[in-house]
């Protein structure tokens, strides 16, 4: 099973991101933009996105995060592979945005994307934190997905999972007069997938929610559930020793973010 994990110039979590993968069997490979669109690339070099399984946009501050996060990255990526990533996703094929990558997706147009696969212009945004700071520190996600996200069938409806956040632009937020109307599309199709919440796991503000989110909402999946993004970072805790209180947890073997990983892999090896 073939894994493309995109990076370009910014990008600072594929390394996490590519070992996830590897250690479930898979096989991810790091591709840097210009090798899937032949820009100054030798011909060995050179990648075809419709070749792999699974794509990974991880996090990171691409392109330096200039104009807003995820921007360049994204309209980069529309530009020039808009017909492939049409194709891949159509085909039930798994695209996965953290954080940095979730701002890549919503730009593009593929999230939340209600006309359409993939919407002519970005439909919500991840806008600058209410605490106008950057906010890096373990988060509790309540899975609220009743069966749609591919990337969540393992984990329990309810189950609430750590996983850190890393970002200064992680509000997602839709145009206030479309608010109520999208929320409520958003339910009806099941595209929420994880809620911030608090240690009741009650829906609570900052620093609970840590930007500000609409709804509380950390993380999404189109109406197909084949693409999904989220501000936190499961692959940042894929091993229990990586959970801040794992010291008092040594029976914990594996991490929170595991399962995100793990479902994906098992939705592409029963559907293809």
């Amino acid at each position: 099973m073939r894994i493309c994990i995109l990076y370009i110039e910014g990008t600072n979590c594929e390394e996490e991101s590519y070992w996830c993968f590897k250690r479930l069997g898979a096989k991810p490979e790091k591709v840097h933009l210009k090798q899937l669109i032949g820009m100054d690339t030798y011909d060995n070099e050179k990648r075809d996105l419709l070749d792999y399984d699974i794509v990974m946009i991880p996090g990171g501050f691409s392109s330096g995060d200039y104009v807003r996060a995820g921007a360049i990255l994204g309209a980069r990526v529309k530009s020039s592979l808009e017909a492939e990533l049409v194709k891949f996703g159509k085909e039930g094929r798994p695209m996965l945005g953290i954080c940095n990558g979730f701002q890549v997706l919503v730009e593009i147009g593929l999230l939340p994307s209600f006309d359409g696969f993939m919407s002519p212009v970005p439909q919500a945004v991840l806008a600058t934190n209410d605490s106008a700071r950057f906010e890096c520190r373990p988060s509790l996600l309540k899975h609220e997905n009743r069966g749609n996200c591919v990337f969540t069938r393992k984990l329990p409806r309810g189950d609430v999972i750590v996983n850190p956040v890393a970002h200064a632009e992680g509000k997602f937020v839709f145009p206030k007069d479309r608010e109520e109307e999208m929320l409520k599309k958003m339910e009806e199709l099941d595209m929420i997938v994880f809620r911030y919440v608090d240690p009741e796991g009650e829906y609570a503000g900052y620093f609970w929610n840590p930007n500000g989110s609409l709804d509380n909402i950390a993380g999404m999946c189109n109406s197909e559930g084949n693409i999904f993004g989220m501000m936190p970072h499961p692959e940042r805790v894929f091993y229990g020793y990586q959970h801040p209180d794992w010291t008092r947890e040594k029976s914990r073997e594996e991490g929170d973010g595991r399962v995100i990983f793990e479902s994906v892999l098992d939705y592409v090896t029963k559907k293809f």
